[in-house]
């Protein structure tokens, strides 16, 4: 990955370039959709990102807040990818609690679809409360 000559770089580009999201224009729309805080500003995408910016990201697989390491324009492996930036303590820890009520969800849900004889039982119990 090469880095640029002033060492900085456009959002939107190093977004992509990281792997956050799967293109340019999706880290485009997520950033004019402030789902993006650089330094807890909320960016445009052509702002230019430098080593040492807080950047807190929301996408479909969490909230992520971050420390950029490296800044690159150019999309290269995942592993390349994931050491442009530091993720924080509490970003891993809020989205491994997140992952672990999700698991627990999924455990605690019926195997089928109540039938009319449960969804009568159901309505019943509803209506008490």
């Amino acid at each position: 990955m090469t880095k640029d000559a002033n060492n900085s770089v456009r959002l939107d580009k190093w977004l992509w370039a990281a792997r956050f999201f799967k293109t340019r224009s999706m880290a485009h729309e997520a950033i004019e959709g402030g789902k993006v805080y650089v330094d807890n500003i909320r960016a445009k995408p052509s702002r230019s990102v430098s080593v040492g910016d807080e950047v807190s990201i929301t996408t479909p697989r969490g909230q992520f807040d971050i420390v950029v390491e490296r800044v690159s324009s150019q999309r290269g492996s995942a592993s390349i990818a994931s050491t442009m930036y530091r993720e924080t303590d509490d970003s891993k820890r809020r989205r491994e609690e997140i992952a672990e009520m999700h698991r627990l969800a999924r455990n605690a849900a019926p195997e089928e679809r109540p039938n009319s004889q449960d969804r009568r039982l159901l309505r019943r119990i509803k209506e008490d409360f």
